[in-house]
C-alpha cells in the first residue's frame, strides 16, 4: 500500500553565510541605487540653479547705479586746476579718445591742449587762417573733431583737432595737432554780414553750410557746394548766400541738421523756428513752435542730429524731432521731457559722443545724467559750489571735464555702462527718432555710428508665444487623438510598429526640418496656398463622411477588417483626399479668389503676406512637437489599469463612454504633462524658427507674417555681440526671461498635474 501522506516543505535556513552575503549585497545595491538617484536628482537641481545664477550674474550689471568720482587714485580728493589758455570765456572743451589730453578753445580764438588730470598745458596755438580776430564759434561734429570760427573780416575757418598715438620706450604718448581741412579754399560769409554774433556750421558729403547772425540782427545762410575736379581731383567750392527774414532779437542758438536741409532757430522766449532749406533759393520758414513757457537757456543736437534738446530756466530739458502730420508735412514735435526732482536753471548741456545720452549742468552746481531712449535720470550729483560755466563728456562717456564758475577745471571719472536700459525701453512702447509714433522695436545694430540701439524684448517675447501657439495648435489635437487611438483602439500588433515609428520622428534633427521648411515648404505654401487651406477643410470632412459611410456598411463587409486595424482603411482615404485637393483647389481659387488667393489676401483684405510666416512655422514645428506629446500621452493612456476600463465595459458602458469618463480622466495628469512638455519644446525651439521665418521682430497675430523668437534672436546675435556691452547683457536677459517663462509654466503645470492626480487618483 502506497504512502499517501502529504509532502512537507523542506526547512530553509536563512542564516547561512551565502544567504547573509546575498542580503548584504542586496542592501548595498539598494543603498547605492538610492544614493545614485539622490545625487542625480540633486545634481539636476544644482545644475539648473547654476544656470540661473550665471544668467543673473551676466544680467545684474545692467541695473547697477551709475557713479561719478574724482579721476585721481582712490582716496584722493579732486583738485581743480586753473583753466588753460587765456582768461576768457570758454567756447569749446573736449578730450581725445583716451581721455588723457584735453582741448580748450577760448573766446580769443586760442586752442590749448592740456593734461586732463593735472592741467599741465602742452601745445597752444592761435586758430585761424586770417589775422582778423575770431568773433564766433560753432561746433561742426564731435565724432569728426571739427569746428569753425567766424572772423571779424567775414571769413570762416574750419578747424580739426587731431591726435597721434605712439609708443616710444613702450610708453603711450599722445601728440595733438591742429589741421585746416579747407586751408586751400577761401570760405567767406555773406558780404552783407556784420560782426558775427552767432554761428552754426555743418559739413556734409556734398556741401558745407553756415548760418550767421550778426550784431545788426541779420540772419544769413551760406552754402558752399563741393565740386571735385576730375583732372586734378581737387575740391572746388562754389558759394551761394541767402538772407532769411524772421525776427532775430531773442535768438540764442542756431542749429543745422546733418543733411543740411533744416535750420533751427532757438529763441530765449521759448520758441523754436524750423527753416526748410531743401530748396535753397526758396526756403520755407515754418511757424514758430512753442517749446517752453520759460526762458530757453540752451539748445543742442542729440547724437546724430535728428533730435533737438532744449533746456530752460525751470530745469526742464525737452527732446523734439520732426515727424509728419496728417497732411504729410513735417512738424517739430516734443517727444519727451526730463526734469530733476529739485530743478534749477540749466546753464549748460553736454552730449555723449556715441550714445543717446546727455548731461545738464544746473545753476546751483548740480550735474544730472540722462538717457533719452530709456527716458530716465541716470545720475545726479552736486559737483561744484561756485556754479558751472562749461562741461564736456569724453568720447567713451567715461569722463567729465568740468569748468567751474570760478574758472577752475576738474576731471571726473564716470561709471555709466548701461544707461539705455530701463523697464520702459525693454517692455514699453518707445518713440524712436524717425518713427511716426511710439512702438515696440528690436534693432540692435546698423551701418552708421549715430544709430540708436532699440532693445525692446516685447516683440521677441510675443514672437516666442506666437510660434509656440501655432505649433501647438497643429500638434496638440493630432498628437493627443493619435495617442488615444494608438493606446486604446489600435491592435497590439500594429501598435508595436506605429508607436516606435512615431517616436523615431523625434530623433530627426530640427535643423533638417528648418532647412526643409525654409527652402521647400515656404515656397510651396506660397504657390499652393489654396491647396493648403483646401486640405485643412476637405480632409477632416472627408474622413468624417467616410467614417459615417463605413459605419453604415453591412457587417459582412466591416467585419472583414479586424478590430483595431481600421487605420489600414483610413490611410488610403486620407491619401486620396489629399490628391483630390490639388485639382479641386484650382477651381476653388479661380471661383472665389479670381485665380490668385495670395493676391486676394494682400490686395483685397489688406493682410500682409510673407513667404516665411507663422503658418510655415506652425506646420514645421508642429511636426517636431508631435512625437513628444504623442509618446507621453500614449504611455499615460496605455498605463491606465485594464481593470478600470474592463469594469466600465462590464457595467454596460460603451468604449467611447469608457474612454471619456474613465480612461481620459485617469490619464489626464500624464496628458497635461505631455502638452506642457511639448509647449516647452516649442517655446525653446531655435533652428526651425530661425530658418523658417523672416526673423522680423514684429508684434502681429497675422498667421501670414513672420516673427522672431527669444531663442532664435540669441542664436543669431550672440556671436556678433561685444562681450560686456549692453547688447551682450540684454541677450542674456532674454535668455533669463526664456528660462523664467519655462520655469513658471512648468511649475504651474506640475501644480495642475498634482491636482488632477488627487482628483482622479481614486478611480
Amino acid at each position: 500500500m502506497k504512502n499517501t501522506a502529504p509532502l512537507s516543505a523542506p526547512d530553509l535556513d536563512f542564516e547561512t553565510p551565502a544567504a547573509k552575503r546575498l542580503r548584504r549585497y542586496r542592501r548595498f545595491k539598494d543603498r547605492l541605487a538610492s544614493a545614485v538617484v539622490g545625487v542625480g536628482g540633486i545634481s539636476v537641481i544644482v545644475a539648473i540653479m547654476l544656470i540661473f545664477i550665471y544668467l543673473l550674474y551676466e544680467v545684474m550689471p545692467l541695473f547697477h547705479a551709475a557713479e561719478i568720482k574724482p579721476w585721481q587714485h582712490e582716496g584722493e580728493e579732486v583738485v581743480p586746476y586753473e583753466r588753460p589758455g587765456a582768461d576768457a570765456d570758454t567756447w569749446y572743451l573736449t578730450a581725445e579718445e583716451q581721455a588723457e589730453v584735453g582741448l580748450r578753445v577760448d573766446a580769443t580764438g586760442q586752442a590749448s591742449f592740456f593734461d586732463t588730470r593735472t592741467g599741465a598745458v602742452g601745445l597752444q596755438q592761435t586758430l585761424g587762417q586770417t589775422e582778423a580776430e575770431a568773433v564766433a564759434f560753432a561746433l561742426g561734429s564731435e565724432s569728426e573733431r571739427t569746428f569753425a570760427l567766424a572772423h571779424a573780416d567775414g571769413n570762416l575757418t574750419f578747424v580739426k583737432h587731431q591726435y597721434k598715438v605712439s609708443y616710444p620706450n613702450d610708453v603711450r604718448t599722445i601728440t595733438p595737432s591742429i589741421a585746416y581741412p579747407y586751408a586751400d579754399q577761401e570760405l567767406a560769409l555773406a558780404p552783407a554780414v556784420g560782426n558775427t554774433h552767432l554761428l552754426a556750421v555743418r559739413d556734409s558729403e556734398n556741401q558745407l553750410m553756415a548760418a550767421a547772425l550778426d550784431d545788426q540782427g541779420q540772419l544769413f545762410v551760406s552754402r558752399y557746394s563741393k565740386d571735385v575736379n576730375f583732372i586734378t581731383e581737387e575740391v572746388e567750392i562754389s558759394t551761394d548766400h541767402l538772407q532769411l527774414e524772421l525776427p532775430t532779437e531773442k535768438v540764442i542758438s542756431l542749429l543745422i541738421s546733418p543733411e543740411t536741409r533744416w535750420l533751427f532757430v532757438a529763441r530765449s522766449d521759448g520758441l523754436v523756428v524750423p527753416v526748410d532749406l531743401g530748396d535753397f533759393d526758396a526756403p520755407q520758414i515754418h511757424d514758430a513752435v512753442r517749446v517752453s513757457d520759460a526762458t530757453i537757456t540752451q539748445a543742442r543736437f542729440l547724437l546724430g542730429g535728428n533730435s533737438l534738446l532744449v533746456a530752460d530756466s525751470q530745469g526742464v530739458t525737452r527732446q523734439l524731432f520732426l515727424v509728419r502730420d496728417d497732411s504729410n508735412n513735417f512738424e517739430l514735435k516734443e517727444i519727451r521731457s526730463f526734469r530733476d526732482s529739485t530743478p534749477s536753471e540749466i546753464a549748460k548741456v553736454a552730449i555723449e559722443h556715441r550714445r543717446k545720452g546727455f548731461v545738464v549742468a544746473e545753476g546751483n552746481g548740480q550735474v544730472s545724467f540722462y538717457n533719452s531712449t530709456a527716458e530716465n535720470l541716470v545720475l545726479n550729483e552736486q559737483l561744484s559750489d561756485s556754479g558751472i560755466a562749461y562741461l564736456a563728456m569724453t568720447p567713451r562717456a567715461n569722463g567729465l571735464l568740468l569748468e567751474q564758475g570760478d574758472g577752475k577745471v576738474s576731471f571726473w571719472k564716470v561709471e555709466n555702462e548701461h544707461p539705455e536700459v530701463s523697464w520702459s525701453s525693454l517692455w514699453e512702447e518707445v518713440w524712436y527718432e524717425g518713427y511716426q509714433e511710439p512702438d515696440y522695436i528690436w534693432q540692435s545694430s546698423a551701418s552708421n555710428d549715430d544709430f540708436e540701439p532699440k532693445y525692446s524684448l516685447a516683440p521677441l517675447s510675443f514672437g516666442t508665444l506666437k510660434a509656440a501657439f501655432y505649433a501647438m495648435l497643429l500638434a496638440t489635437p493630432l498628437a493627443i487623438c493619435g495617442a488615444i487611438y494608438t493606446a486604446y483602439f489600435m491592435a497590439p500588433a500594429m501598435r508595436t510598429k506605429i508607436k516606435p515609428f512615431i517616436e523615431l520622428m523625434e530623433a530627426l534633427p530640427t535643423v533638417i526640418l528648418g532647412f526643409l521648411a525654409g527652402l521647400w515648404l515656404a515656397p510651396f505654401i506660397e504657390k499652393q496656398l489654396a491647396t493648403v487651406f483646401t486640405l485643412l477643410l476637405v480632409v477632416p470632412i472627408g474622413v468624417l463622411v467616410f467614417a459615417y459611410c463605413w459605419h453604415n456598411l453591412p457587417k459582412s463587409i466591416r467585419l472583414r477588417v479586424s478590430e483595431g486595424w481600421d487605420v489600414v482603411v483610413i490611410i488610403p482615404v486620407v491619401i486620396i483626399l489629399a490628391w483630390l485637393c490639388l485639382p479641386l483647389s484650382s477651381g476653388v481659387e479661380q471661383l472665389l479668389f479670381d485665380g490668385d488667393m495670395r493676391g486676394y489676401i494682400t490686395r483685397d483684405l489688406g493682410i500682409t503676406f510673407d513667404q516665411r510666416n507663422a503658418l510655415v512655422v506652425g506646420l514645421a514645428m508642429g511636426f517636431a512637437v508631435i512625437p513628444t506629446i504623442f509618446s507621453i500621452t500614449e504611455d499615460a493612456i496605455f498605463s491606465v489599469p485594464k481593470s478600470l476600463s474592463n469594469g466600465s465595459l462590464a457595467l454596460g458602458a460603451t468604449p467611447w463612454q469608457t474612454l471619456q469618463r474613465v480612461v481620459l480622466p485617469t490619464a489626464s495628469p500624464g496628458i497635461f504633462s505631455a502638452v506642457m512638455i511639448g509647449m516647452g519644446r516649442a517655446v525653446g525651439e531655435t533652428m526651425i524658427v530661425l530658418m523658417a521665418t523672416g526673423n522680423t521682430p514684429i508684434m502681429d497675430l497675422n498667421i501670414f507674417e513672420g516673427m522672431r523668437t527669444l531663442a532664435a534672436n540669441i542664436a543669431v546675435e550672440m556671436p556678433e555681440s561685444e562681450v560686456g556691452s549692453s547688447h551682450f547683457r540684454i541677450l542674456f536677459l532674454a535668455a533669463l526671461v526664456l528660462f523664467a517663462f519655462t520655469f513658471v509654466v512648468n511649475t504651474l503645470a506640475e501644480l495642475i498635474r498634482q491636482r488632477l492626480r488627487r482628483k482622479y487618483g481614486s478611480l
